[in-house]
């Protein structure tokens, strides 16, 4: 035991690797407890009769065309593994490959990645046949798709100042305007590489890395792109119609972020948090969580329902024809 200390002390490096992992735990619980905090000092003197109301006061109609959203949303992220059975030329069906997003998705947004966008993902094409490197491969195109598209929004939102933010955050504006810049430089350069570069091919960890074309770059780019803004959009529908969509938008990619920092399934109360700081100014507390309320209703926890029943049905469905073939 004695050498394996020395050992330790001797290299640095290996002393980083110790303490990087902690420090990161430490970061995600200090980031969690600001948020529990910040969200408990702006919700305890809401008026949840007001919000209440404010969700009686949905009409049908408005309910139908979030559901709509909602729809369209779940088929565009479906569709990035499409791009997935394109990028690796496996031969599952169009019908099963949506499937099987559409149940990654909804397990996903309310359960984490590590469930929903990894584990079912490989649980489910490998029932059908699919190599672990061919999910892989499939699902690296996914969250290349997802991230593109959030740092196109992000890079032009970000850059042009299109967030509307309270006057106390105006001083962090040119900086978030040197983000924006820095995450459009980042999307040009993917274009570019996947465009220009001679060497297409590239090995990591035993996985085989490849350059996509840059038509199907560009796709990557716009299916992500439209699948944030159907987000917002649903969000956008849900509120005071006096509101500034791009201000939705760049704050519904912030809170995205501070979701993945804290790892908490559904952004529960990051979302919240991050949409009443930069929204009271303008409106109701009472309004904000209300729409976010039937936000969540319409985006997270309807699909969920449905996600479980077709996840029984490809489970079935897999079990059934495993070692058969494709249809």
């Amino acid at each position: 035991m004695e050498p394996s200390s020395n050992n330790t002390r001797n290299n640095p490096s290996r002393q980083r690797n110790v303490w990087v992992p902690w420090l990161k735990r430490g970061v995600t619980i200090l980031f969690f407890i600001l948020v529990v905090v910040l969200l408990f000092s702006m919700i305890r003197n809401v008026d949840w009769n007001a919000v209440f109301e404010t969700l009686r006061g949905y009409s049908l109609t408005l309910m139908l065309m979030g559901l709509g959203i909602t729809a369209a949303s779940f088929i565009v992220f479906s569709s990035y593994d499409l791009l997935g059975k394109f990028y690796t030329g496996h031969e599952i069906p169009v019908q099963k490959v949506l499937l099987v997003a559409f149940v990654c998705y909804a397990f996903n947004l309310n359960l984490g990645a590590w469930v929903g966008g990894i584990a079912l993902r490989y649980r489910l094409y490998t029932k059908f046949g699919l190599s672990v490197a061919t999910v892989t491969r499939v699902l690296s195109v996914s969250l290349t798709t997802n991230w593109l598209g959030y740092m196109l929004l992000a890079g032009v939102i970000f850059s042009l100042g299109l967030i509307d933010l309270p006057e106390h955050w105006q001083v962090g504006m040119l900086g978030l305007r040197f983000i924006g810049a820095g995450l459009l430089l980042v999307c040009l350069f993917y274009l570019a590489a996947c465009r220009f570069s001679r060497r297409r091919t590239w090995h990591l960890r035993g996985n085989e890395i490849t350059l996509p074309s840059l038509r199907l770059a560009l796709l990557q780019m716009v299916l992500g792109a439209v699948n944030w803004s159907l987000m917002a959009a649903l969000v956008y529908l849900l509120l005071p119609q006096d509101v500034f969509y791009p201000t939705i938008l760049g704050i519904l990619l912030v809170s995205s972020i501070a979701g993945v920092i804290t790892h908490i399934p559904a952004g529960l109360g990051v979302l919240e948090a991050v949409f009443i700081a930069l929204l009271q100014h303008q409106l109701a507390t009472s309004e904000i969580l209300a729409a976010l309320i039937g936000y969540r209703a319409l985006y997270f926890l309807f699909p969920l329902v449905l996600a479980c029943l077709v996840y029984l049905f490809l489970e079935r469905w897999g079990s059934r024809r495993k070692g058969s073939g494709y249809d």
